[in-house]
């Protein structure tokens, strides 16, 4: 890993490894570091993406999906004596990566202006989502729990890179990544059964404090905050970071959003906002 210190911080990534490597978890090891120059020498996990095998072969995903929730159960479980040394996925940072989309989509990329009647619904569409996220159980949150950071590996897989800005946060926000993918993507159904099964596998605690119901409400709900994170950060992609390919993205991640529109009333501004505003303005720029 070549990580210059005037760009980055190499000891998130090395204190976060150790603790995946306490987990039993297969990540990859730190076998050498020169902090002063930036510079670490890893254990490899190989080339194929999640991502990639899943493209190649459709049928490989219910194994794929197997072990990476299994992960991710290890993930949680395990992980619950270290999350108290992980920075808190708290209200600031929530409000803050929904002004992403805010911010850099709708204003930034699209020219919305927003009236004063579109920011009072903003607003309580945020409040909404950031309370949802906060009532939550709080776990160890990876962050980034998807297929272009989850690697085939030929034992122990998923091999898990990019865990650097791990937090202690909501219950089902590293499941939204997986299974509410913003590179791939599957039919509702498919994805409501894995993320059943995966309430299934959590400890008795979880179970009694938080019935199925409400876990898949959990679910849906944190996933709309992670989608409106992600659009936002592509669109920032584009403009400052002049990276436009993540853009290709934005359409299939707010349709995660505008599927929920026929179950949650409360979600009607932003559904209506993302149909009929922000996804037409993006089909028209391409």
């Amino acid at each position: 890993m070549d990580a210059p210190p005037e760009q980055e911080d190499c000891k998130p990534f090395i204190r976060i490894s150790g603790y995946l490597e306490a987990m039993q978890l297969n990540a990859p090891r730190i076998l050498e570091a020169n902090l002063d120059d930036g510079f670490l020498l890893l254990t490899d996990l190989g080339s194929t993406q999640y991502l990639e095998r899943l493209q190649d072969d459709e049928c490989a995903s219910t194994a794929l999906y197997a072990d990476a929730l299994q992960a991710l159960s290890v993930l949680q479980r395990r992980g619950a004596v270290f999350q108290s040394h992980l920075p808190p996925y708290d209200d600031d940072l929530l409000r803050f990566e929904l002004s992403l989309f805010h911010d850099w989509l709708c204003e930034k990329h699209i020219g919305i202006n927003f009236s004063d009647d579109d920011e009072r619904h903003w607003a309580e569409v945020s409040d909404l989502l950031v309370s949802n996220a906060l009532d939550q159980p709080q776990v160890f949150v990876h962050r980034d729990f998807h297929s272009r950071n989850l690697m085939v590996t030929e034992h122990d897989s998923p091999g898990i890179l990019d865990f650097q800005d791990a937090v202690e946060g909501p219950l089902t926000y590293d499941l939204v990544s997986l299974l509410k993918d913003c590179y791939v993507q599957w039919p509702q159904q498919k994805v409501a059964d894995l993320a059943r099964s995966f309430y299934a596998m959590s400890d008795a605690p979880i179970r009694q404090q938080v019935d199925e119901k409400q876990f898949m409400r959990y679910f849906e709900m944190m996933g709309v905050q992670r989608h409106l994170k992600a659009a936002g950060i592509f669109a920032r992609l584009n403009h400052r970071d002049g990276k436009p390919g993540y853009m290709a993205d934005v359409p299939r991640t707010l349709s995660y959003v505008v599927a929920l529109g026929d179950r949650y009333e409360e979600l009607a501004f932003l559904i209506d906002l993302v149909s009929e505003r922000v996804l037409p303005a993006l089909q028209e720029s391409q």
